[in-house]
């Protein structure tokens, strides 16, 4: 068998700026929902790597951030009929002055946000019937509600929201240096919504067949990472294990990561199977790169392949 040769990621994909379309993928559809652009920290988004080494990959602006999306999954079980929307996106209750801070922008027309994005994808708020969260940093679910007259209201309002236990603890009683990613305009109406709360448990939540998550404890405690089966193929919504292509590196973690030695313990479990088995993994905050598979090139984890969603459906023939 040939050896996986690395893919140069200076260069963003060609594809990755087309429209998005849905794509079927065993008995689902997937659609991806854009819900705008950001800018964080370089420094904290790659830890204790060198600015030297990550600014390659991302050359950061004068303030010394990255470029990061906000891209959410939706998938519609064509089995059940149920439609899930895996996170949200920031939402729109930031004020101006932290709204800079993160550079928000939804594009030219708006046409980044997400109730634009779910137009586009033919999809009203009352039709999702289920929010799995990937966990509830601010950047992942702020979109769950929004102010409709100076009221706090529910976006999505037919809706379960699905959290893993562990991960709702940890929003409702944060620790210090967590604290400033749960705001309490997104915590507080979901943690009172028992009448739709599910508190999903261990490590591998189950949501129908062929649609489970796999838990990661580093990033933050409960942190799910959707994953869909069809045949021998697996697609992976990798959510903050690996925000972007360029935090494929084992050590290129996370300042903002809770358990960092976790986080390269569950990494390294999660790269050898990936690769082994030649998942293909959804990018949530890579502006350029939506899909990739990786490898492992003279010992170190390197991306070997990227393509879009639309490319992915011919994964389904």
């Amino acid at each position: 068998m040939e050896s996986p040769r690395p893919i140069d990621l200076s260069v963003p994909s060609a594809g990755a700026i087309q429209d998005h379309r849905w794509v079927r993928f065993g008995s689902f559809e997937l659609h991806w929902i854009e819900t705008g652009d950001l800018w964080l920290d370089g420094g904290a988004m790659f830890g204790v790597v060198p600015k030297t080494l990550w600014s390659r990959q991302l050359p950061p602006d004068e303030y010394n951030r990255i470029p990061m999306t906000m891209r959410c999954l939706l998938i519609r079980s064509l089995k059940t009929d149920r439609l899930y929307l895996v996170d949200n996106g920031a939402g729109n209750k930031f004020n101006e002055k932290m709204a800079h801070i993160y550079g928000f922008n939804y594009g030219p027309k708006q046409e980044k946000r997400l109730e634009a994005s779910l137009k586009r994808a033919g999809v009203t708020p009352e039709e999702v019937t289920d929010l799995i969260f990937t966990h509830l940093h601010f950047d992942h679910c702020g979109g769950t509600t929004d102010y409709t007259n100076g009221v706090l209201t529910h976006v999505f309002p037919n809706a379960r929201y699905h959290v893993h236990r562990d991960h709702l603890a940890t929003a409702t009683q944060p620790n210090p240096r967590e604290q400033a990613s749960f705001l309490p305009d997104n915590i507080a109406p979901i943690a009172a919504s028992e009448d739709r709360l599910i508190r999903v448990e261990g490590d591998r939540p189950h949501y129908e067949t062929a649609l489970e998550s796999l838990v990661m404890n580093g990033h933050t405690l409960g942190q799910q990472l959707p994953m869909i089966t069809h045949g021998d193929q697996r697609l992976v919504f990798v959510a903050d294990l690996l925000p972007t292509a360029a935090h494929v590196p084992l050590v290129w973690v996370m300042g903002y990561d809770m358990f960092p030695t976790q986080t390269l313990e569950e990494k390294e479990r999660f790269l050898h199977q990936a690769a082994a088995e030649q998942w293909w993994l959804l990018l949530e905050h890579d502006r350029h790169h939506e899909c990739i598979r990786i490898g492992n090139i003279e010992g170190r984890w390197k991306v070997i392949e990227t393509a879009t969603l639309n490319d992915l459906e011919s994964l389904d023939s």
